[in-house]
C-alpha cells in the first residue's frame, strides 16, 4: 500500500504505516520473518482508522474528499472498467478537459461514462481547469448522453467538483443555461443513469451532471448547494468560519443519505480511498453492476415514472394547515416542496 500525504486527524494511520513499511524492509533486507509482527500492526491501524474515519467531523470530510491523492474520475475508469473510448467535443464551441466522456464495459456491460476530470500533476489540473467546467462541458456531456440514449447505452455520471467555473467567459457563453438544460434534459432520459459522487459535489457543477435514477456516495464524499468556503464568505463574511458552515450545510455522505438524497453510501473499505483505492474501486464497481442490473430490468416507463418521483420527493417537509394552529399531529399536515 502507497503512503499519500496525511492530514493532521490521519497521523496514528500514517505513522503505524511508515511502521510497517519499515519492518517490511528490514525484513526483506535482512531475510527474517517479521510476518507476525506486522499483521499486529495491520490489525492495529484498521482499528484506528475505523475509529478516525467514524468520527469526523464535517469539515474534516471535506478534506478528505478533497485529499490530494484521492482517486477521481480518470482512476476509477482505469481501475473499474475495460474498452474505455474517450470522446470530444460539444459541437458548438469546444472541447472542455474538465468533463470526460466515453464509452467503456463494466463486466461486459456497454455504458456510457460521463465525469469531471481534475487532473493530477500541475499541468494536468491546468488542461482540466481542476474540474471547474465551462458551458462547453456541460453541453459537451449532454450531448454524449443523447448520443448513449439513441444507442440504449446506461450512463454513469462521476461526479467530483468544487463547482462550475465562475469566470467572465463562462457567464458569456451561458454557465447557467447550459447546467439548467442538463438538469431538464437528463430528467427525461429513456435509458438507466446512476449517479456517483466521487470526492467533492458542489453547486450547479455538480447538478449538471447530477441527475439520475441513483445517486451513489463514496463514504468520504460531500455534496453541497456550495462549498464550505464560499457558503462562510457569504453567510459569515469570513472564510474562517468555513468549519462551521460545513457542519451547517449538513454535507457528509451520512447526512445525504438521512435526508433521503443518496440512495446508497459505498464504503471505502478499511480505510480512505486515498490509503486504498483499488478497495474503494472494487466496492464501487459491485454497487454500480447491481444498481444498473436493477435499472436494467425496469420498462422505460416506470424507468421515468420512479425518476419523476424521486426528484419530487427532494426537499419534501410537513407543515400545518393554512387555518390551523400549530403543527398539530401528522394527519393533519400537508405535504410541500421547496420551490414549487
Amino acid at each position: 500500500m502507497s503512503t499519500p500525504a496525511a492530514l493532521d486527524f490521519e497521523r496514528p494511520i500514517y505513522d503505524l504505516e511508515r511502521k510497517i513499511q519499515e519492518l517490511i524492509a528490514f525484513q526483506e533486507a535482512k531475510g527474517v520473518d517479521l510476518s507476525e509482527t506486522i499483521e499486529q500492526l495491520r490489525a492495529e491501524q484498521r482499528r484506528v482508522a475505523k475509529s478516525v474515519y467514524a468520527n469526523l467531523v464535517p469539515w474534516q470530510e471535506v478534506q478528505v474528499a478533497r485529499h490530494r491523492d484521492r482517486p477521481s474520475t480518470m482512476d476509477f475508469i482505469g481501475m473499474m472498467f475495460t474498452d474505455f473510448l474517450e470522446l470530444h467535443g460539444d459541437r458548438l464551441f469546444g472541447d472542455d478537459g474538465a468533463v470526460v466522456c466515453g464509452f467503456a464495459r463494466l463486466d461486459g456491460r456497454r455504458l456510457m461514462v460521463i465525469g469531471h476530470r481534475k487532473g493530477k500533476s500541475a499541468r494536468e489540473s491546468v488542461a482540466c481547469n481542476w474540474g471547474l467546467a465551462h458551458p462547453e462541458g456541460y453541453r459537451k456531456a449532454m450531448h454524449k448522453a443523447r448520443l448513449a440514449e439513441r444507442l440504449r447505452l446506461p450512463i454513469v455520471m462521476f461526479i467530483d467538483t468544487a463547482g462550475a467555473y465562475p469566470g467572465v467567459g463562462a457567464e458569456e457563453r451561458g454557465i447557467a443555461q447550459s447546467i439548467a438544460e442538463n438538469i431538464a434534459d437528463l430528467s427525461t432520459l429513456r435509458v438507466p443513469i446512476v449517479c456517483v459522487i466521487l470526492g467533492e459535489g458542489a453547486s450547479g457543477g455538480a447538478l449538471g451532471i447530477g441527475v439520475g435514477d441513483r445517486i451513489l456516495m463514496l463514504q468520504h464524499a460531500y455534496f453541497s448547494v456550495i462549498t464550505p468556503e464560499g457558503c462562510a464568505a457569504i453567510l459569515f463574511r469570513s472564510s474562517d468560519k468555513k468549519e462551521e458552515a460545513a457542519a451547517a450545510l449538513h454535507l457528509t455522505s451520512r447526512d445525504m443519505l438521512e435526508l433521503g438524497i443518496a440512495d446508497e453510501v459505498v464504503p471505502e473499505a478499511d480505510l480512505a480511498a486515498h490509503y486504498q483505492p483499488r478497495q474503494a474501486a472494487k466496492c464501487l464497481k459491485e454497487a454500480l453492476i447491481r444498481h444498473l442490473d436493477q435499472l436494467l430490468a425496469m420498462p422505460t416507463d416506470e424507468l421515468l415514472a420512479k425518476r419523476y418521483e424521486k426528484y419530487r420527493r427532494l426537499g419534501k417537509f410537513l407543515s400545518p394547515e393554512p387555518d390551523g394552529q400549530g403543527a398539530g399531529p401528522p394527519a393533519t399536515a400537508t405535504a410541500s416542496h421547496h420551490g414549487s
